[in-house]
């Protein structure tokens, strides 16, 4: 399918693969799938050389129904198959400026970048289900193109697919990309107080606003405070989508 091609590009093109740059690889699957079995996330891994999908883990939220196999062998036709019409054109986007991004970094650093996006899956029951989805490198050709990279696929706190944003580890960067405008902002991850990161956490070992408070020794009125701060740090609506946007930027 010549549209599959648009998944891929010449600044990205790798012909060949030496012998030293395969032993990269050697067992590498075995701890891609270890840390597939103890995640909730559906975890795949491309091959940008053979342009297809070297493994696919059986989380179902990405499968659609199919088995691990079926996808494998689908590769990106799976995504002309259950993505949604207008999300692909999506994809297709976010795939030229991921790359031309990524051309524009010091080799050495490549690594260290991670992308993130939003789009819609059609599942099994036809049903559109908006998934957050990441991507970052695995293996790097000697002229530090990537050869592989792991994906990583969750539901999305979000409500419109989208929300492309690119960080670097280590750091407080963040790029986010502005569709309309055709261009990267460059910002910083917000800042949680210790408060606040607190009652994230308290939060996350399901605890209730009055345990919370009993905890920390204040009322739920002040609990209450603290959370609707965090809301409107992070711009979300409700303690799920904070603890998701929490979590997704490594802010806990």
């Amino acid at each position: 399918m010549e549209e599959i091609n648009k998944f891929f590009t010449t600044k990205n093109s790798i012909q060949n693969i030496s012998e030293s740059e395969s032993n990269q690889t050697a067992d590498y699957l075995e701890v891609i799938k270890a840390f597939s079995r103890i995640t909730y996330m559906s975890v795949y891994v491309i091959d940008y050389q053979k342009q297809n999908f070297e493994y696919v883990s059986d989380n179902p939220l990405f499968l659609c129904d199919h088995t691990p196999q079926e996808v494998e062998t689908m590769g990106y036709a799976f995504y002309f198959r259950h993505v949604k019409k207008e999300d692909l054109e999506l994809l297709f986007k976010i795939n030229e400026v991921g790359f031309d991004f990524y051309e524009n970094l010091p080799a050495e650093e490549r690594k260290l970048y991670t992308i993130s996006y939003d789009f819609h899956l059609i599942n099994e029951n036809k049903n559109a289900i908006l998934i957050n989805h990441k991507l970052t490198p695995l293996f790097l050709s000697s002229e530090g193109k990537m050869w592989k990279a792991m994906c990583l696929v969750s539901l999305s706190h979000n409500h419109k697919s989208g929300n492309i944003s690119i960080v670097k580890q280590g750091t407080d960067e963040i790029w986010n990309y502005d569709l309309k405008e055709s261009k990267w902002i460059k910002e910083e991850k917000i800042k949680l107080s210790e408060r606040e990161v607190e009652i994230l956490r308290l939060y996350a070992q399901g605890l209730t606003i009055n345990e919370i408070a009993e905890k920390i020794f204040v009322t739920g009125d002040t609990v209450k405070f603290h959370r609707r701060k965090l809301f409107d740090k992070m711009g979300v609506n409700n303690i799920t989508e904070a603890m998701s946007y929490a979590t997704s930027y490594k802010l806990i």
